[in-house]
C-alpha cells in the first residue's frame, strides 16, 4: 500500500505537467505554430548549450530557496506565505552589511549569508508568535508582512542607501560578489541552494526531530497527546523556513542582482509555494520543479524568436501545471479515491 501511495504521489505531478503541455500544444496549433518545433526550441533555449543551462540554473536558484521555505513550514502543518518578505529582509540586511561594513572577501560573504538567515528567521518568527500566543491566522499575517518588507526595501533604495539620482542602492563590492561556477552564468548561490535542499531533506526524513516535526504537521492534536512540544515545533518551523528564504535573498543579491531596485524578488514567494505544492512537499522534488519552471521561463524567449509563439503560452503552461497539481493533490485526499487505491492494493497483494 505504501508503494502504491508513493506511485500516486509521483504520477500526480507528472500527469499535471503532461496535461498542461497538451493544452499548450493545442494553443500553439491554434496560433498556427508547429508544437513539436516550438517545444524543441523551448528545450534548446533552456538546456541547448552551456550558456543557456547556466541561465536556467541561475533563474532557478531563488525559486529553490523560496520553495524550500514553503516546504519546510508546510511539513509542520503551518502555512508560511511570507517567503517573499523573508527573502527581501535577508537581501536588505545583506545589502547594508556588504555596502556599509567594509568587510569583504569570504568573511564578508559569510557574514552576509548568516545575517540574511537571521533577518529572514526573525521576520518569519512574527507570524509564528502571533499564531501560537494570540491564535492569529498565519497566512494573512505573513502575506501582510510581504508588503511591509517590500515597502521597507523601497525606503532603502529611494532614500537611505540610494545611489545618486537613480532609485537603487549602491552595488555590493566586487570582492563580496559570489563567483560564477566554471565560468557559467550561475554562481555558487545555486550550490548553496542545493546544499540547503539536501540538508532539509536529511533533517526531515532521517532525524528524530524531523520525524517529530512531520508528526506535528500530520496531526497536531495527536502529537500533543503524545507529549510533543507542538508550539515549539510550530515556532521553529517558521524560523527555519524564514532563515532559508533569508539566505536566498542574500545569495541572490550577492550572486545576481548586486543591488536593491524596484521589483526585486517580486513574485518569488508565491512561486515558491507553487514549487512546494507541485513537488508534493518533498525538498528534492521541489528543487526539480524549480529548475523545470526556470527552464520554461528561460526557454520561452527562444521559442518565441524561432516560432513566433508568444512567451505568454509558457506562462499559461506554468499556470496549468499549478492548477492540475493542486487539483490532483485535492483528489488523492478524497475518501473515495483513497478507498479505490486501497482496493487496488489489496487485489495486488492477493495475486
Amino acid at each position: 500500500m505504501k508503494n502504491t501511495n508513493k506511485l500516486v504521489n509521483i504520477l500526480v505531478p507528472l500527469a499535471s505537467v503532461l496535461l498542461a503541455f497538451l493544452i499548450g500544444c493545442i494553443i500553439m496549433l491554434a496560433l498556427g505554430a508547429n508544437p513539436l518545433v516550438a517545444l524543441q526550441n523551448l528545450w534548446t533555449g533552456a538546456f541547448g548549450n552551456i550558456r543557456n543551462l547556466g541561465t536556467t540554473l541561475s533563474r532557478a536558484t531563488p525559486l529553490i530557496f523560496t520553495g524550500l521555505c514553503a516546504c519546510f513550514a508546510y511539513r509542520c502543518g503551518v502555512f508560511n506565505l511570507g517567503g517573499e518578505g523573508q527573502f527581501i529582509m535577508g537581501s536588505i540586511v545583506c545589502c547594508v552589511i556588504a555596502t556599509q561594513s567594509g568587510i569583504t572577501g569570504f568573511p564578508g560573504i559569510l557574514l552576509c549569508l548568516v545575517a540574511g538567515a537571521l533577518a529572514g528567521g526573525l521576520w518569519a518568527m512574527i507570524p509564528g508568535l502571533l499564531k501560537i500566543y494570540r491564535g492569529q491566522n498565519e497566512m494573512i499575517i505573513s502575506i501582510m508582512l510581504n508588503y511591509v518588507a517590500t515597502l521597507l526595501m523601497g525606503v532603502f533604495y529611494t532614500n537611505w542607501l540610494r545611489d545618486g539620482s537613480v532609485p537603487q542602492t549602491m552595488s555590493v563590492p566586487k570582492e563580496t560578489m559570489l563567483q560564477r561556477m566554471f565560468g557559467l552564468r550561475f554562481t555558487s548561490a545555486f550550490v548553496i541552494a542545493v546544499v540547503i535542499g539536501l540538508l532539509t531533506y536529511y533533517f526531515l526524513f532521517y532525524t528524530s526531530k524531523g520525524f517529530q516535526l512531520r508528526a506535528v504537521g500530520l496531526n497536531m492534536t495527536a502529537a500533543q497527546f503524545n507529549g510533543f512540544a507542538v508550539k515549539r515545533y510550530i515556532l521553529v518551523s517558521f524560523i527555519v523556513s524564514g532563515a532559508i528564504a533569508g539566505i536566498g535573498g542574500s545569495a541572490e543579491l550577492l550572486g545576481t542582482q548586486y543591488r536593491l531596485i524596484n521589483g526585486f524578488a517580486s513574485g518569488y514567494g508565491f512561486d515558491g509555494v507553487s514549487m512546494a505544492l507541485i513537488g508534493q512537499l518533498h525538498p528534492l522534488a521541489t528543487m526539480l520543479v524549480a529548475v523545470f519552471f526556470a527552464a520554461l521561463r528561460v526557454g520561452s524567449t527562444t521559442m518565441q524568436a524561432a516560432t513566433g509563439v508568444p512567451t505568454s503560452v509558457s506562462d499559461i503552461i506554468q499556470a496549468l501545471v499549478i492548477v492540475f497539481a493542486v487539483a490532483g493533490l485535492a483528489m488523492v485526499k478524497l475518501p473515495e479515491f483513497k478507498a479505490a487505491i486501497d482496493k487496488l492494493s489489496a487485489k495486488k497483494e492477493v495475486k
